[in-house]
């Protein structure tokens, strides 16, 4: 079986394999919890407001998945999304799964920074922001279903942050973003094109799973930030090492760089510029 080819990337495949990839380094009581609806930054946000923004958000993406799946099997004319509309209303609270962002589980690490400015310093360094999935039971309190960073059961299991990986398909996309770029005709010149191409995949293989999504829904934007850093690093550090060559060669009476000549050429030709236009006043 041929594996799908990425064609273009769009925030909907990007966020879905950053799911994905998460999921591999996290532990839930039943497979079905890895899908949560609404994310909240502690358990005191889960209250009835928050909960019916959950049930909205699991009655849209319900909506969605069925007008996907008919649209694949259609014949003749295309079926509207308005006939999957489901009533948010009619969904249990128990069915609805919050994620919850927390360090509860993640070890401290005393003395791994010297000034803990943050939550995240005074514990484990960990690839992703942590969380936990909660939601109700039959009784209406709420229980813990999933933990990231987890390995085992999630009462005698423990912290593993070493786990999973991000998946095939992410990468091939990180791949392609790169690629992309280093088609970009401010860059598709420089001779070392591939070691700037190298060094965007290295740094988002990095930070790729750093991802918050209970911040932006954009991972397009952070990515393509991420990956114009590491060019222009590259462009600044090959500059840099260039002036070292140049003024080497000038040192010992050889010629340097047409890089540098040209900059001579043109620093001359403005200061006659200037003379001529003294002159003439």
């Amino acid at each position: 079986m041929t594996q799908r080819r990425v064609k273009y990337l769009n925030n909907r495949d990007l966020l879905k394999e950053i799911h994905k990839s998460k999921n591999t380094f996290c532990s839930y009581e039943k497979p079905e919890y890895h899908q949560y609806d609404l994310i909240v930054s502690d358990l005191d946000r889960i209250n009835i407001r928050t909960t019916a923004e959950a049930k909205r958000n699991q009655a849209s993406r319900l909506a969605k998945e069925a007008h996907e799946l008919a649209c694949q099997d259609y014949k003749g004319k295309k079926p509207s999304i308005k006939d999957f509309e489901i009533d948010y209303r009619k969904i249990k609270k128990t069915d609805v799964v919050f994620r919850v962002m927390t360090f509860e589980h993640v070890p401290l690490a005393p003395g791994r920074k010297k000034t803990v400015k943050t939550t995240a310093d005074a514990h484990e360094k960990v690839n992703f922001p942590p969380f936990q999935h909660w939601k109700f039971d039959e009784k209406g309190n709420l229980i813990c279903v999933g933990k990231s960073h987890w390995r085992g059961d999630l009462h005698t299991g423990h912290f593993d942050k070493e786990r999973g990986q991000a998946t095939n398909e992410l990468a091939k996309m990180w791949m392609k973003l790169c690629e992309r770029y280093a088609t970009r005709g401010n860059v598709r010149g420089y001779t070392y094109n591939d070691e700037m191409r190298g060094q965007a995949i290295l740094q988002l293989a990095q930070i790729g799973l750093q991802f918050d999504e209970s911040k932006s829904d954009n991972p397009f934007a952070y990515y393509t930030a991420a990956v114009t850093n590491s060019f222009v690093r590259i462009i600044n550090i090959e500059k840099r090492n260039q002036n070292i060559r140049d003024d080497i060669l000038e040192m010992n009476g050889m010629n340097p760089s047409w890089t540098r000549q040209n900059e001579g050429r043109d620093n001359g030709l403005e200061h006659e510029r200037g003379t001529t236009s003294s002159n003439d006043d």
